[in-house]
């Protein structure tokens, strides 16, 4: 059912309503606003015509005949249309219209009250008038029709018709205002009917109608169909980011896994291997073992850092999270020679597990890479706030004493598996701390330590806690660091 008619529908049937119950409403007032105009009127009247009876009671049983004959006449000349009994000394007197048949009048009525005879209501009023004589107590009655049940039933049955006709009336034209407030609703209905978010890239195009409803409305469907299209991006980079982790691993565990298949078929073929080859065998299987559960760990990291999504970002005391990393660098390592310097209190709003992730991999680089002549790697890591106080970040820097970077390689160690002919690693280290600070909307540099000494600085800046709309900048970062072409450069500056 359209709406139009549905508003034409429920004005119709309300509209008859609301008569009816004004009409009752108006017919009680009018009800309680005529008795008491009717008592009034039959209170003015009883004045009068007391006066008149008390003066032909004085006079009647006297010897003044035509005295209390004028004194009659002028009793029953002021009662007009109301009907009028007198009792005294000479009998009843009658005048006026009476009830047939006449019904039981009350002998005290100071008040207005109603008898019905033959069907007709009466309004009645008894009174006392003169002293009793010869017996007889003088009482005065006076009766009139009550017409106000007559104009009540007017009343009602114009009521009635008014609701009857307010209910055709009203729902045409409630349905007339309805078509015409609706048509709004109408035009972004067939605007919004031949979107397919599935098959076209068209979408709503909404001009204000000043509707408030309408416009809201069209809000909203912008709204859905903006994340439709977000969510079927996500699901597209998932299913890429899926194919692709599915794919690179596949390429990259194949000669980890071939090696270790020669290795376990050289130790099952010569059982009697010496004890020397032996245990070089067992080392390289182990080597590559090692090797597979690094490749697999960095791959998985950057699937998830390429999936992450806004609400895993939450407010990170960056000074911890470093002290966490070096004190598990020391514990698997207590022969590096580690120096910090971490500032309290630099926060940052970020990814706590992305993050560390990408610490730990700075600091594991160091130790691998970066070790002096004599062999021990010596490390000095140093956080602190930026000096900017106009765009607040936190500056951590990484200083090894190792050979160094030449300049033109410096961006190329970002890429995925890109290795030296001596790493241990999985050629993917680096590139996920690139990730993790583009994801951060940070900044990474590779250059000299400052002090001039052989060696390796890694510098990183992230924003401090003063960037919180995570869930705008987080779509706008690249989210492809496992799907692109292995030989592309990533952007590490993102």
């Amino acid at each position: 059912m359209k709406l139009s008619t549905r508003i034409a529908l429920a004005v119709g049937a309300s509209v008859p309503l609301l008569v009816l119950a004004s009409g009752w409403l108006m017919v009680h007032l009018v009800t309680g606003d005529l008795r008491a105009h009717q008592d009034d009127q039959l209170r003015a009247r009883a004045t009068v015509v007391a006066k008149n009876a008390k003066a032909y009671l004085d006079v009647a049983g006297t010897d003044h005949t035509i005295l209390q004959q004028v004194r009659r006449r002028r009793l029953a000349n002021s009662a007009r249309d109301v009907g009028v009994r007198l009792t005294g000394p000479g009998g009843t007197i009658v005048a006026g219209p009476q009830p047939d048949p006449l019904p039981t009048l009350p002998h005290s009525a100071p008040d207005p009250v109603t008898l019905t005879s033959d069907g007709k209501d009466w309004m009645v009023l008894s009174l006392r008038v003169g002293a009793a004589k010869e017996g007889t107590t003088p009482n005065l009655w006076l009766l009139s029709p009550d017409t106000a049940e007559d104009e009540l039933s007017l009343v009602r049955r114009r009521v009635l018709t008014g609701a009857l006709l307010a209910a055709p009336l009203s729902g045409v034209t409630a349905w007339a205002v309805a078509v015409r407030a609706v048509l709004p609703l109408r035009r972004l209905q067939r605007r919004t009917s031949g979107l397919d978010p599935r098959t076209s890239p068209a979408r709503l195009e909404h001009s204000p109608t000043r509707v408030a409803e309408v416009d809201d409305l069209a809000y909203t469907v912008q709204t859905v169909l903006a994340r439709y299209d977000e969510q079927v991006a996500r699901t597209g980079e998932a299913l890429a980011t899926a194919r692709a982790f599915a794919s690179t691993a596949s390429h990259e565990l194949r000669t980890p896994l071939m090696s270790m298949r020669t290795n376990l078929d050289i130790l099952t073929d010569h059982p009697d291997l010496g004890a020397a080859d032996r245990a070089g065998v067992l080392d390289d299987l182990g080597h590559e073992h090692a090797r597979l559960l690094g490749l697999l760990v960095m791959l998985k990291a950057l699937a998830q850092g390429d999936l992450i999504e806004a609400d895993a970002f939450t407010s990170l005391d960056l000074a911890e999270l470093v002290d966490a990393s070096v004190s598990d660098l020391r514990r698997t390592h207590p022969e590096a020679d580690l120096s910090v310097h971490a500032a309290a209190g630099v926060q940052v709003h970020g990814w706590e597990q992305g993050l560390r992730s990408a610490v730990d991999n700075l600091l594991t680089n160091a130790w691998t890479h970066g070790r002096a002549k004599d062999g021990v790697a010596r490390i000095e890591v140093t956080l602190a706030p930026a000096g900017d106080p106009h765009q607040p970040a936190a500056v951590l820097t990484v200083d090894d004493h190792g050979p160094g970077i030449p300049p033109e390689r410096r961006e190329e160690i970002f890429q995925r598996f890109r290795r030296g002919p001596d790493s241990p690693g999985s050629g993917l280290g680096l590139t996920l701390v690139a990730q993790q600070v583009a994801l951060h909307r940070g900044r990474i540099t590779v250059r000299d330590r400052a002090d001039g000494r052989p060696g390796t600085r890694f510098e990183v800046l992230l924003p401090a806690t003063t960037v919180r709309d995570v869930e705008h900048t987080v779509p706008l970062l690249r989210r492809d660091w496992l799907t692109s072409t292995a030989g592309e450069p990533p952007d590490p500056r993102a």
